[in-house]
């Protein structure tokens, strides 16, 4: 573990350009009804987990701490059934009927006001959706994106120890998003750390059906709550293959499938279905070129090598390793060295569960 002085240095790197700031009825019920017809209509979609993270060390390097001495987590003990999918990449809609949901002239006008920019255009929309779900999450950054070591190109492990260190601010790409849940759950809501994750959490309290927050989640320790009945959060029978996908025969049932079993089904408003809209900010047309047109761009290269030669002034061992985008001895090492405990407090009402299989 670091020292004090050292973790509370690395907890004082996380913290967003601005608190986050809170809409009420982003979406309109006709943009709902249409983002969810694609997700119904367009799987089967999978679990966030078995998307991003290949093995126990790429998942725990976007959160750090939470683990007794002694203690090996495995994937399997952060699974849970929260599912996935890309509504808009790349700047552009990938279904057509969303066009006018994704240019939303709205929330790019609350992403420049967010940091006070001149321009800023739409990057992406993904949802997560689930049923009742438990939260083995301890706190957790988005990837952030650097000019030339982008989230499209590189592992997630990676940007989140970039954004983590501290080391790459001058090419950190800023970043806003309009996070929105649309949820009945009576109590379940949001978690985040604005001054920190070794502060006091602030919560977005429950309800919270069509309410958004315009964030820097990439900068901002945070994580979605527990929802639904206790009993139905892990449906037997799931596994890193498990799907999620609508039922051909009701346009408001939802099933959750392992091969060609079906392990559990919903209905609509059984569902936390989430919306994560992103826009790129830039604060003048200097910025915006300079994003364009790649002329000081990183690459993996020299990433890895600056994280290198910081690990190792600060005495720390570490090998220069063939494969560093993959070696999970590498992966865990660098985890280590900018790990600043897991956050110091959690709201009474919104626990962390302890993962699966590990006594709390």
């Amino acid at each position: 573990m670091l020292d004090e002085a050292r973790r509370k240095y690395l907890s004082d790197i996380l913290k967003p350009a601005s608190p986050p700031r809170e809409i009420s009825n982003p979406f309109t019920e006709e943009q709902k009804r249409l983002m969810l017809d694609v997700v119904h209509d367009e799987g089967p979609w999978k679990l966030i987990i078995a998307q991003h993270f290949p093995t126990v060390e790429s998942l725990i390097a976007t959160f750090a701490g939470g683990f007794p001495e002694g203690f090996t987590p495995t994937l399997d003990m952060f699974l849970t059934p929260t599912f996935r999918g890309y509504l808009a990449n790349y700047s552009t809609p990938l279904y057509p009927e969303l066009h006018d949901v994704f240019y939303n002239e709205a929330f790019l006008n609350q992403a420049k006001s967010y940091w006070g920019a001149q321009y800023a255009k739409p990057q992406m929309m993904l949802f997560n959706v689930n049923g009742p779900c438990g939260n083995t999450d301890p706190g957790h950054l988005d990837s952030p994106s650097f000019r030339g070591v982008r989230h499209e190109n590189s592992p997630t492990w990676l940007c989140s120890i970039m954004g983590r260190s501290g080391l790459f601010q001058d090419y950190l790409i800023k970043m806003a998003q309009v996070i929105t849940w649309f949820s009945h759950d009576p109590s379940s809501g949001f978690t985040y750390w604005p001054n920190g994750p070794l502060n006091k959490p602030a919560r977005v309290q429950s309800p919270i059906y069509n309410r958004a927050v315009v964030v820097q989640n990439e900068m901002l320790v945070h994580r979605g709550e527990a929802n639904g009945p206790v009993e139905r959060r892990r449906p037997d029978g799931l596994g890193f293959d498990s799907v999620f996908i609508g039922d051909a025969s009701d346009r408001d049932g939802w099933l959750v499938k392992t091969g060609d079993r079906v392990i559990e089904r919903y209905h609509t408003d059984d569902l936390r279905f989430l919306v994560h809209w992103s826009a790129e900010v830039f604060s003048d047309y200097a910025e915006l070129k300079k994003n364009m047109d790649g002329s000081d761009n990183l690459t993996h290269e020299q990433a890895i090598d600056m994280l290198i030669k910081d690990v190792r002034s600060r005495g720390i061992e570490i090998e220069t390793p063939s494969d560093p985008l993959n070696d999970p001895v590498f992966i865990a090492t660098l985890n280590a060295a900018y790990d600043y405990g897991g956050p110091a407090e959690y709201p009474a009402e919104a626990p962390v569960d302890a993962p699966y299989g590990m006594a709390a």
